[in-house]
């Protein structure tokens, strides 16, 4: 068979990727980072930006940008670091990034998801075993699918059945000589809801283990000083390995890995997707160091973000909404439905009310669930929190009273081609 028969079925985004391109999946953001960009020629209030600082566009940041990529341009420097990419500035990063975290070493990424993907990868060989929530990021996914030995996943934060996975994972070692990688997320970037760090670490007292946390969405926002959630609920010395990106809070590209100095340099001399790829550019560099000297120094960017998080959570809650577990800026609102009627309701509040929001239903959500996911960031006002509770008000009435079609998705396509011409 030709491997190319396959693709008539084009999985569960993809089937719908006739009605949903350029609307609801690959929607085309257009103007400067910001609360509000223009979509499909209007201008609309945006919460879709993993800005959370509102770094993307700070004057310093772009500052530092231009002139970095003006003094060495995209290429510098050519090769993996461990040939001739390397630079005293990549060290420099990774010093200052192990200080922030409290680490006794950090090692630099080039790009967050396949980081991940290799460092899981590269902990673990086919006598051990891996313990980690049925929740995880899609690159934990992935770089446990890597993994030659047992994975146990556990429901996502239900101790007890940690507990039961971590104890077959510690019977399972005994025969074979291996041990345990636990992982979990700092922030789940879908619910908000913080990973069980306490609860995971104190069940070191009864097994061994190592504990990696990918807080893609807790560093820099999460924390008295932003150094994440491990920091946030006091467990920094205890967490074996803290993952950080700077895709997010830091509004870049890249990502670092800080831990025991002997754990890092072993990732160092064996993580293949930075062995084998080009290292991270020196603009990206100079961009983080001085995206990380902001986080460190400017505690009213983090004040500002949580000011208008505050407001909008504490807003939705008092109309009504559901808004899970969520303990981070995190920000999903529940409601009750089917796909069909969550393409109308997302529709609704762009087209009629000029709110711009991620929509994820089936088969990331349980079926009969729609989540509308906010991103408050530290550069929308109060103001766009008002008019974004009021709309949301408006839409969950029209909800309620049956007013969305059930049976029948909004066809981007064509509006899609009625603009486009």
């Amino acid at each position: 068979m030709d491997i190319y028969t396959k693709f008539g079925d084009m999985g569960p985004l993809g089937r719908f990727n006739r009605e949903s391109f350029g609307y609801f999946m690959f929607p085309r953001l257009e103007g400067e980072i910001a609360p509000h960009m223009m979509f499909m020629g209007k201008k609309r209030l945006i919460w879709s930006l993993n800005n959370y600082l509102g770094l993307a566009n700070h004057p310093e940041v772009r500052e530092a940008d231009t002139k970095a990529t003006e003094q060495w341009g995209l290429a510098y420097p050519m090769g993996a670091r461990m040939m001739s990419g390397h630079s005293v500035h990549h060290e420099r990063l990774e010093r200052e990034l192990a200080e922030y975290e409290k680490k006794e070493d950090a090692y630099l990424l080039n790009y967050g998801y396949q980081g991940m993907v290799s460092i899981i990868e590269t902990l673990v060989n086919r006598h051990d075993v891996i313990v980690y929530d049925s929740e995880s990021h899609a690159c934990i996914i992935d770089g446990c699918r890597l993994h030659f030995g047992k994975r146990f996943v556990f429901p996502h934060n239900n101790m007890e059945r940690f507990e039961r996975e971590l104890e077959r994972a510690y019977k399972l070692t005994q025969q074979t000589g291996g041990g345990i990688l636990v992982i979990t997320e700092g922030v789940y970037g879908m619910s908000g809801d913080l990973g069980k760090l306490r609860d995971i670490l104190a069940l070191k007292k009864k097994y061994p283990f190592r504990l990696l946390v990918d807080d893609a969405h807790g560093f820099g926002t999460m924390g008295p000083t932003g150094a994440g959630t491990s920091e946030h609920l006091k467990v920094m010395d205890e967490v074996d390995l803290y993952f950080g990106t700077f895709a997010k809070a830091m509004a870049g590209i890249g990502a670092f890995v800080a831990g025991e100095k002997e754990a890092i340099e072993y990732l160092r001399y064996n993580l293949r997707s930075q062995i084998f790829a080009k290292s991270l550019p020196m603009p990206m560099v100079f961009g983080a160091l001085k995206r990380l000297e902001l986080i460190r120094t400017r505690p009213e960017l983090r004040e500002n973000l949580w000011k208008i998080v505050n407001a909008l959570q504490s807003g939705l809650k008092e109309k009504g909404f559901n808004i899970g577990d969520t303990e981070s800026p995190v920000t999903p609102v529940f409601l009750e439905g089917d796909i069909p009627e969550a393409t109308h309701i997302t529709w609704d509040l762009r087209e009629n009310y000029n709110v711009f929001c991620s929509i994820v239903t089936y088969p990331v959500v349980p079926k009969g669930v729609i989540l509308l996911r906010l991103i408050p960031t530290a550069v929308h006002t109060l103001e766009d929190v008002e008019y974004t509770i009021d709309a949301f008000s408006k839409i969950k009435e029209k909800l309620d009273a049956g007013l969305y079609p059930k049976d029948k998705m909004v066809d981007a396509e064509q509006f899609m081609k009625a603009y486009t011409k």
